[in-house]
């Protein structure tokens, strides 16, 4: 009691989203719950954007195997409560014991890119285990790997003019390398979003852009062997293999 009491108190969202099916939201899959105060008529439409997210996801990591609960806020004081956050369109909670909840924030503009997103950690997530994901993935890759599967910044396909489309985006955000963030810098959570919101936007495009190049090298089969990897005990480093130079302090050699 005092364990679960603890919890309560520090992560108060994820006691709500497991107990959603208590709550006055509306669901008739156990699988999708939207807010009391959205219109039933918007279900159908609503339902047909996940499901293009999931597949887009599902194409990705060639079988997409979590299956989280979605959770539709209308107001900010709903997404706050399941949240535990005021800003942003969506976002996404795993817990150790295997549940999972994207949760999406309608007044915010809920489309694919956003849900394939937050789909995105989820999958990492259940691909690798909670474990793992948490103590050995750098967030730069965690957001970096969901960028892959949202294209609201980048809006490019293929691997190559992907990355050369995030490439001109980071050139952009850090004046060509002067601003320029370390990975090294960005591997936490706190790091990755404090700051600014010009710092956030640095963090994303400096994660798309390492991510959407090693992608391109590894070719596509690389994300399985990454995840194989990962699942058979190897490390991050030594699954992830070396980075990229893209991040030299020396603007001379930005340049060149």
């Amino acid at each position: 009691m005092i364990l679960a009491g603890s919890l309560f108190f520090l992560y108060p969202q994820i006691f709500y989203c497991e107990f959603i099916a208590f709550s006055n939201f509306k669901s008739s899959d156990k699988k999708v719950y939207f807010s009391p105060d959205i219109n039933r008529k918007q279900y159908k439409t609503l339902k047909s954007t996940i499901a293009l997210a999931e597949a887009r996801v599902d194409s990705f990591y060639q079988g997409k195997i979590s299956n989280p609960k979605i959770i539709i806020c209308q107001t900010p004081q709903q997404y706050q409560k399941y949240c535990s956050s005021t800003e942003g369109a969506g976002c996404s909670i795993g817990t150790p014991w295997g549940s999972s909840y994207v949760i999406l924030n309608a007044q915010q503009g809920m489309n694919i890119d956003v849900i394939a997103h937050e789909m995105g950690h989820i999958e990492l997530l259940k691909q690798i285990g909670w474990w793992k994901t948490t103590t050995d993935i750098p967030q730069w890759f965690n957001e970096g790997l969901a960028l892959m599967l949202d294209r609201r910044f980048v809006g490019e396909i293929s691997p190559r003019d992907r990355y050369r489309a995030y490439r001109y985006e980071w050139r952009y955000y850090t004046r060509n390398g002067r601003d320029l963030l370390l990975l090294k810098d960005i591997s936490t959570m706190r790091e990755f979003f404090s700051g600014g919101q010009k710092h956030v936007m640095s963090a994303y495009m400096t994660a798309g852009m390492e991510v959407s190049y090693w992608l391109l090298l590894r070719r596509e089969a690389g994300l399985q062997r990454f995840i194989a990897e990962m699942r058979n005990g190897a490390p991050f480093e030594e699954a992830y293999g070396p980075m990229r130079p893209h991040h030299f302090k020396d603007s001379k050699k930005i340049s060149e």
